[in-house]
């Protein structure tokens, strides 16, 4: 029987979507998982569900944009759970409007939650993988960093993680962390369903429309995020760092 410590890894936004399917996938993987959403009971059902399945997990309360709450977060995580040694960075919003619309508010919102939240995670998380000569440290950007029409705020955030990412690689790679990032395309999740009913249509007519203009004629679940996360997040990945994983269904002009 192995002695080897079970890895604790950390997904921000693990409520729901991406993440949850996320937390469920490293836990799998056989990480111990904090569960970390705005709230505890938001983060109930995802714990629920790893526990059924025989993994360990954590829901953790914390708002990604405040320095006090995620250095109290980590601190419980690395105390309940043991030091963070994976890092999901999937925490997001959206407030979509076109420019001329767009409110400070929005702007501050959306960088706030994706970049300040990114950033403060990280650091407070990476003293524990540096004490540890190991660490994976996963961010979600999006397609979007490409450029979205009313999404301003949202592609610039998420082309800044790209940039946070590749300087991440640089800085700590000495340490034996690596950091990379995932930029997923049209994924069905209730952010995009959210996005359908402000555009007057059903989520399946904006998912078929999507749908049309992607190589593999289908739009992605939150499975298809976390399978590449997973890889990131493993053993398998040492020599992986700096780059940006796009999970599209095909290539990206």
């Amino acid at each position: 029987m192995s002695t080897t410590p079970q890895r604790v890894a950390v997904v921000t936004g693990a409520a729901r979507g991406i993440g949850a399917a996320t937390a469920e996938r490293l836990a799998a993987d056989g990480h111990a998982v904090a569960v970390l959403d705005l709230d505890t009971a938001s983060g109930a059902e995802t714990v629920r569900r790893i526990a059924e399945n025989g993994g360990r997990a954590l829901a953790v309360g914390a708002d990604v944009s405040d320095e006090r709450q995620v250095e109290s977060a980590v601190a419980r995580i690395a105390e309940e759970l043991g030091p963070p040694a994976v890092l999901v960075n999937n925490a997001g919003v959206l407030r979509d409007n076109l420019l001329f619309r767009m409110t400070v508010a929005d702007w501050d919102t959306v960088s706030n939650v994706h970049l300040r939240g990114a950033f403060l995670m990280t650091r407070a998380v990476q003293k524990h993988m540096v004490d540890a000569g190991h660490g994976r440290v996963v961010t979600l950007s999006s397609s979007s960093a490409l450029g979205n029409r009313g999404q301003a705020n949202y592609a610039a955030a998420k082309a800044g993680l790209q940039g946070f990412t590749k300087t991440l690689a640089i800085e700590l790679g000495r340490f034996g962390i690596t950091a990379n990032a995932v930029a997923p395309g049209f994924i069905a999740t209730e952010m995009t369903a959210a996005t359908a009913a402000r555009m007057g249509i059903t989520f399946e007519e904006f998912q078929e429309r999507c749908a049309a203009d992607i190589p593999v004629r289908r739009v992605g679940t939150p499975d298809d995020v976390a399978e590449a996360v997973s890889f990131l997040a493993g053993e398998r990945s040492g020599f992986v760092s700096g780059q940006v994983l796009y999970v599209a269904g095909g290539p990206l002009c």
